[in-house]
């Protein structure tokens, strides 16, 4: 899972980087960076804590996130350039982070600070260069038509109106992340790179002393930005950074010292943007490793075996499933989860919920 970070120079978006990689990537009022900075992430599940501390695991491995920052020079006078382009199209969601803070000694690009103005701003570049695409498809297929007998053209007719269609929501000022394909047209538009089909996570950078209000801020902004595909979190990416260099002890001191709550927005930011993916996990515990795995909400137990191994899926038999909840009430006991009818047997055609603690059995 791959997220792209992207937004106006000075916005802080090296900041939210440095915060949520531990990383030390250069920032400041005129950082020239041309390369991506990239990092790997965990995803924050207490679920795969909890059960790790039940079986004294050798090892834990949390579900990861590649976050990709990218320079600010991927948007031109003209807009984003074609390579710029590219990449954020292989992508599997966008950070856009938008500056709501104040800071004289950093100065905006601008010369004022408009959150709002700059997520529109950004939001229209994307329309126009997934607008641009279209028109130019568009303009192919009314030749390929011109050329071919009126009894072949059927298949690209409904092409052109599929693209119709997303040309006039375009227009309507909507990304395209806001309207519902079919599987068959999903599989068509793969080949498009269409940067406002991708799920947006909006991050507001605030500043220090809007800390207090953050969550007034983050209301404010999901309310205004209430369209399907985009979540809104609110931050200080500055203080974030500073305390993900801090050990967990001294971070929390210095979140209390600063009246913020105890769980970093960073972590909720995470979660959300697994969730924006229409992602979650399942689990496998035991003595030597409590894993999260990632499967799109919707997979069937068949499907998760094939992501512990392709083997597993080849030759799955059944699967034995339990709530991670269950299984720490057992205290990872097989038996006391058989006792309390606690631990099911599941077949091809179960549905894997969020959560699930799983053991695969199979033959080959």
């Amino acid at each position: 899972m791959e997220l792209g970070i992207i937004g106006k120079a000075r916005s802080g978006k090296t900041s939210l980087f440095n915060a949520v990689t531990r990383g030390t990537a250069q920032v400041g009022a005129y950082s020239s960076g041309n390369q991506p900075n990239v990092g790997m992430v965990h995803v924050p599940d207490p679920r795969v804590d909890a059960l790790s501390e039940v079986y004294k695991t050798k090892k834990t491995t949390y579900a990861e996130i590649r976050w990709v920052d990218y320079p600010v020079g991927g948007f031109g006078n003209e807009g984003p350039g074609a390579q710029f382009v590219a990449e954020i199209a292989k992508m599997d969601a966008i950070v856009h982070v938008v500056r709501a803070f104040l800071d004289d000694s950093v100065p905006h690009p601008d010369e004022t600070v408009d959150a709002h103005r700059d997520v529109e701003a950004l939001n229209l570049e994307l329309t126009f260069v997934d607008l641009g695409l279209i028109e130019r498809r568009l303009s192919r297929l009314d030749q390929e038509m011109r050329s071919m007998p009126a009894a072949q053209r059927t298949e690209l007719e409904r092409h052109k109106e599929l693209l119709q269609r997303m040309q006039a929501h375009l227009e309507g000022g909507q990304g395209l992340r806001a309207m519902t394909f079919t599987d068959t047209e999903n599989k068509e538009l793969r080949a498009y790179q269409l940067i406002t089909r991708l799920p947006m996570m909006l991050i507001v950078n605030i500043g220090e002393d809007d800390l207090g209000r953050a969550a007034e801020i983050e209301a404010e902004f999901a309310s205004r930005y209430n369209e399907p595909g985009i979540a809104v979190a609110a931050l200080c990416a500055k203080i974030e950074a500073e305390l993900s260099q801090m050990e967990p002890e001294d971070a929390a001191a210095f979140r209390a010292d600063l009246g913020l709550p105890p769980e970093s927005p960073l972590d909720r930011a995470i979660v959300a943007a697994y969730q924006l993916l229409g992602l979650q996990s399942f689990l496998t515990a035991g003595d030597d490793e409590c894993r999260a795995w990632t499967v799109p909400v919707g997979a069937t137990a068949p499907e998760a075996a094939g992501r512990i191994h392709s083997d597993l899926e080849k030759g799955f038999i059944r699967a034995e499933v339990s709530t991670w909840q269950d299984v720490v009430a057992a205290k990872g006991s097989s038996a006391e989860l058989k006792k309390a009818g606690k631990l099911r047997t599941e077949g091809k055609g179960y549905v894997v919920q969020d959560g699930d603690v799983i053991n695969i059995l199979f033959n080959l």
